[in-house]
């Protein structure tokens, strides 16, 4: 089996948009105990090196609920091997003696002042795989130079150190501290700082149906709601209580829409509840349904909920502020590939726009840094249903973003409106931005690697297409080699040089495309049509997924 063992033995883990993640399994390019306790000597060896009083400070530590029975690998255990290759060392850890949602742990780091932190977990990833997600003092994950030094730092140190295995030490060890009491009750009184119509909740007449996705999520989306003046959500029963097999879903992905929903749907129409919210396994991000006018349920996209939020926040800003307040020391942002419809926005109500690389590590980074020099950051996203509303977690909050969308659905019901509808107002009042985002399975990275140079090579040498089909380019960024025909320069805003197409995130080719700025006066079905003529286009002239056997999405 030597391919199978050149597969697991001769690459190591590296980081992606979400830290380390991999399935778990034997292999150095796999989640397992050992690489576990390899990827944390690296990190303390590089946080030793940054930082002279790490020892004082510490170190935050997460986990989810998954686990493999076969392997006997789960969130938990790794978690403990986290904390004691540290512990071992006379760091203090903040381990949470129950699972959290990922945002507590970008929480914790900045509350808690530690020198980094570590989730485990690999949030709507399928059931095998498993992840190690890294934050940095800012609470942010980490970006560049960061990710490739700790690299390098594991790599100098790959033989387990005495005490690394050592998972007892989490029990023993003086130094173990356990932050889940303080750190849920300071986080659901920092939610109320962007809780508007506290009154209006308690007396609301609406319903809601959550469900956690066999994950983290219960508890918390519970508390959270209680935080703003809620009755608790209606939970799904059979979704409600962590499960490690997902056992009522092919795909632990709300962002797969109304084939996942199913039972969040079915229990809202016995319910007679209008208004679904559903968080991913490790709860960081949330999707959203509606029951409209025709008995039909519209999920929304990622893009089209960003349109709401960010609507809302600064709704909510302008309501709380006198008309002296300074709109230009506000901020919003989104990554690269989602909608624009924030600038939009921001172009009209005299507010701050920014994008970022893909990935919320970007977001996190940027809006620390505005924090810093004074801005006030109300929203950002990303299309994947990632969303952060306020700036108390500089990464994407499905907790959050599940009782601000229950706050505004219950605003809008006084206002005899739904969710749908009101977006439909703000594509009016800002311009239709329609889009559309999906991907294809690809297992071999050189197909990958040729089609990405087939767009750099198109009609010759060092040429990018000029064309796609019947549609002509207007321009074209490569944010992987830093080109952008846009810029008079030549050279894109956002360059980085990447280690891989900044398309690819594991197996998958995803691709978002977007139309938007559009008149309000054309009709949205026939820009919905155009889309599909544009997507098509797109998948036949630069994908060609027959010829490179590029597997389309399935649930």
């Amino acid at each position: 089996m030597n391919k199978e063992l050149r597969d697991r033995l001769c690459c190591r883990l590296t980081f992606g948009t979400a830290g380390l993640r991999s399935a778990m399994g034997a292999g150095f390019c796999y989640i397992n105990d050992l690489t576990v306790i390899q990827s944390t000597q690296g990190m303390y060896k590089y946080l030793e090196r940054c930082f002279s009083d790490f020892r004082q400070r510490g170190f935050v530590v997460g986990y989810d609920t998954r686990g493999q029975v076969t392997s006997s690998c789960s969130s938990k255990r790794l978690a403990k091997l986290t904390a004691a290759v540290l512990l071992a060392k006379g760091v203090p850890v903040y381990l949470f003696s129950k699972y959290v949602p990922t945002p507590f742990v970008p929480y914790a780091v900045q509350q808690l002042k530690a020198a980094a932190g570590v989730m485990i977990t690999a949030s709507h990833n399928r059931k095998e795989d498993n992840g190690y997600k890294v934050y940095w003092e800012n609470g942010a994950q980490i970006t560049s130079p960061h990710d490739k030094e700790i690299l390098k730092c594991i790599e100098e140190c790959v033989e387990p150190w005495n005490g690394s295995w050592n998972e007892n030490l989490v029990d023993t060890s003086p130094l173990t501290r356990d932050p889940l009491e303080e750190i849920s009750k300071s986080y659901m009184e920092d939610l109320k700082k962007i809780c508007y119509h506290r009154e209006l909740n308690t007396k609301t007449n609406l319903k809601f149906i959550h469900t956690s996705f066999h994950g983290v999520g219960h508890d918390y989306v519970q508390l959270a709601f209680k935080a703003f003046g809620f009755k608790p959500p209606i939970p799904v029963p059979e979704q409600k209580d962590p499960d490690p097999d997902f056992s009522t879903v092919k795909c632990p992905n709300p962002e797969e829409g109304e084939s996942v929903l199913e039972l969040s749907l079915r229990l809202a129409e016995k319910e007679s509840a209008r208004v679904v919210v559903a968080t991913d396994p490790d709860a960081d991000r949330l999707a959203v349904a509606e029951l409209q006018e025709n008995g039909r349920w519209k999920v929304f996209t990622g893009n089209e909920l960003a349109a709401l939020f960010g609507w809302w926040m600064f709704r909510s800003w302008k309501a709380n502020h006198s008309k002296e307040a300074d709109v230009k020391n506000i901020y919003m942002l989104a990554t690269t590939v989602s909608s624009k419809i924030l600038k939009a926005i921001a172009l009209r109500e005299g507010f701050h726009f920014e994008e970022t690389l893909p990935g919320f590590k970007w977001i996190g980074s940027r809006v620390k840094d505005l924090l810093n020099s004074g801005k006030e950051v109300l929203f950002a996203f990303e299309e994947s249903i990632g969303f952060m509303c306020g700036t108390s977690v500089l990464d994407k909050d499905g907790v959050s973003a599940a009782v601000v969308i229950a706050e505004m659905a219950s605003y809008l019901e006084i206002k005899n409106l739904t969710l749908a509808q009101k977006l439909t107002e703000i594509y009016e009042m800002y311009g239709y931005h329609i889009s559309k985002t999906s991907y294809f399975l690809c297992y071999e990275p050189p197909t990958i690697k040729r089609v990405f140079e087939k767009l750099r090579n198109f009609d010759s040498p060092t040429s990018y297409p000029k064309s796609c089909g019947t549609y002509g380019v207007l321009h074209v960024r490569d944010v992987t080699t830093g080109y952008d025909s846009s810029q008079l320069n030549k050279k894109s805003s956002l360059l980085l040089l990447l280690d891989r197409p900044v398309l690819l995130t594991g197996e998958y080719w995803s691709y978002t495309l977007i139309i938007q700025n559009i008149s309000t006066d054309l009709d949205k079905t026939f820009l919905e049509e155009q889309l599909q003529k544009v997507i098509e286009a797109l998948i036949e002239n630069f994908l060609e997924p027959s010829k490179n056997g590029l597997i389309w999405r399935s649930v």
